[in-house]
């Protein structure tokens, strides 16, 4: 298992499969993009398979997440996941994506195996998407959303994250657009995770904003019904429900203590924090001929090294050297 000093064993694995993306918002990179990783740095389809094999296996993983960067760029992307779904014991399997291409590959990846997926829409105005992608695609996301569902990949999670004075006024907007649609809506306090690092307390918007917002429009209540768990977000049931919402406080109500992830980004470093500011890597060890029990080993000994918590309010915290895009969600 991987288990860390504080009693916490890592069952949800983040695999980023490129740090590219055909979008560029405001809180991940600068509108010029960024310098990619060069092609044989990144662990081939095969590498990325026998890893995710190995961390199934033998380390207790019962989930695997795909992500990017934007996932659906990967061109092996449906054969990862098919492969992904006949490791024994099978894993859970979802993607995280900005949903442009998602109206094509929606259905392909649910063939392969893809149990759902979570797609991120921070707006439903098409000037302020530009404005924050610097790319008008806002009608491809939503297209990439009708076909998630139609193929059956649910619950369809839309990730927004709400950005004061550009789109905190639509929590409201967002969360009427997903009841109405059956897609389950999840607010992200912005992190200090930007290319440009430019993140600011004061220009996040707190849980406890989102949370006043949405309770102007609908009633909201804990979701007594679900035991929270590992789980980021807090739920919270809409109008009595059965439909809810959720808010992932990263910042201002972290969910350290109950951890269970743990990354493995695009070119073979295990992360064992999204903050991290160390990595091991794995890549050249299996380039170098390491055995699956080696390689289990490096990666229980990177995650027993887990902190405590992220550390974002002390005042010794450091922003990681990687951006978002290049760590993985």
């Amino acid at each position: 298992m991987l288990v860390d000093t504080f009693g916490r064993t890592a069952t949800d694995l983040r695999v980023s499969l490129t740090d590219r993306c055909n979008l560029r918002c405001s809180y991940c990179m600068p509108p010029e993009g960024l310098d990619w990783l060069p092609k044989p740095e990144l662990l081939t389809d095969d590498e990325v398979v026998r890893l995710v094999g190995l961390a199934v296996r033998d380390l207790g993983v019962t989930e695997v997440r795909y992500t990017g960067g934007e996932p659906l760029l990967r061109r092996g992307l449906a054969d990862i996941v098919r492969r992904t779904a006949e490791l024994e014991p099978r894993p859970q399997i979802s993607l995280t994506t900005n949903g442009i291409g998602l109206d094509r590959l929606a259905a392909p990846l649910a063939e392969a195996g893809l149990d759902r997926v979570n797609v991120s829409l921070d707006t439903l105005d098409r000037a302020t998407f530009k404005r924050l992608a610097h790319r008008d695609r806002f009608d491809d996301v939503l297209e990439g959303l009708a076909a998630a569902r139609a193929a059956g990949l649910e619950p369809v999670k839309v990730n927004a994250v709400l950005m004061r004075g550009v789109n905190d006024h639509e929590a409201v907007p967002l969360l009427r657009f997903c009841l109405d649609r059956g897609y389950r809506l999840r607010f992200i306090e912005q992190m200090p995770l930007d290319a440009q690092h430019g993140w600011t307390r004061s220009g996040m918007v707190t849980a406890d904003e989102i949370l006043d917002r949405l309770s102007e429009a609908f009633a909201l209540a804990p979701d007594a019904a679900h035991d929270r768990g590992s789980a980021p977000a807090e739920t919270f049931t809409v109008d009595g429900g059965p439909a809810t919402v959720g808010v992932i406080g990263s910042v201002t109500r972290p969910f350290c203590g109950a951890c269970d992830r743990v990354r493995l980004t695009a070119d073979g470093q295990v992360r064992n924090c999204l903050f991290a500011t160390e990595e091991s890597n794995l890549r050249d060890a299996l380039r170098g001929g390491a055995d699956d029990p080696e390689l289990a080993d490096r990666w229980r000994k990177a995650v027993l090294r887990k902190r405590a918590g992220h550390g974002i309010d002390d005042p010794s915290f450091l922003q990681p050297a990687r951006p978002m895009s290049a760590i993985g969600g």
